[in-house]
């Protein structure tokens, strides 16, 4: 008895420290799912669209999207690959690095790890945050990335966002109070955050594609060791029931 609260107040630690970790972000929960293989097609699908033109996800290949997404290499093939890779190359942007670098100053980079890096609720929080900004060289501006050097590759999916801006205290400069839709994209607000929710998950899943497995295989290592602990426990009760 005494062991099975030792591992209950374990996992009760480790589940706080998870939640305290979520909660200091600061960010609100992006709620990501790579369990969901729905939304991590769709995900795949947003990304191939949208951000391969300028970001890689060099440590993932097609092949691997393929076997762990279920999907046919055809599928892959037909509806991901758009710079001629082969089904087993890694992901890799159409753009060469010195047109980055003349375009954008730097070149964008992978986002293979991304989510392990900053974190889900990070980059959910960083997709609803782009805002026209004029005095920008790329037009636009960003609350979580403040000055980030990109322009915004969803826009025609959430919309154009415009700031409003906070009544700036004399020698300080203006900040952003809130954001506004001032022209409506392609989705309503439901929409682009189950979108943002897909693409995440899908980078989210991209950082650590073992995961997969690992989570799918958690269940039965915990029913394992529960029944392990329940065995070892009756057979120390049989061993030592003699002993006085």
């Amino acid at each position: 008895m005494r062991m099975l609260k030792t591992i209950g107040l374990a996992l009760a630690l480790l589940a706080g420290v998870a939640i305290a970790h979520a909660e200091e972000s600061g960010y609100p929960n992006a709620n990501t799912s790579i369990s969901d293989r729905a939304s991590l097609q769709r995900g795949a699908r947003l990304f191939f669209n949208y951000c391969v033109g300028c970001h890689s996800l060099e440590y993932l290949r097609y092949s691997r999207i393929a076997d762990d997404l279920g999907l046919t290499e055809q599928q892959v093939m037909d509806n991901l690959d758009f710079t001629g890779a082969k089904f087993g190359d890694q992901v890799k942007s159409s753009m060469k690095p010195e047109d980055a670098e003349k375009w954008f100053g730097k070149a964008p980079p992978d986002l293979s790890l991304e989510v392990r890096a900053k974190g889900a609720n990070w980059v959910s929080a960083y997709l609803h945050s782009f805002y026209v900004d004029p005095s920008r060289p790329v037009g636009w501006n960003n609350t979580v990335f403040p000055n980030a050097s990109m322009p915004f590759p969803l826009a025609e999916l959430q919309g154009i966002q415009t700031a409003v801006m906070a009544p700036a205290k004399p020698g300080e400069e203006a900040t952003v109070e809130k954001l506004e839709i001032s022209r409506p994209g392609r989705m309503n607000q439901e929409e682009y955050a189950q979108a943002v929710r897909d693409l995440t998950s899908f980078l989210e899943y991209a950082s650590e594609p073992a995961a997969l497995k690992r989570t799918s295989m958690g269940a039965w290592v915990l029913i394992y060791l529960a029944l392990f602990t329940f065995a070892a426990f009756i057979l120390k009760k049989e061993y030592w029931k003699d002993v006085h």
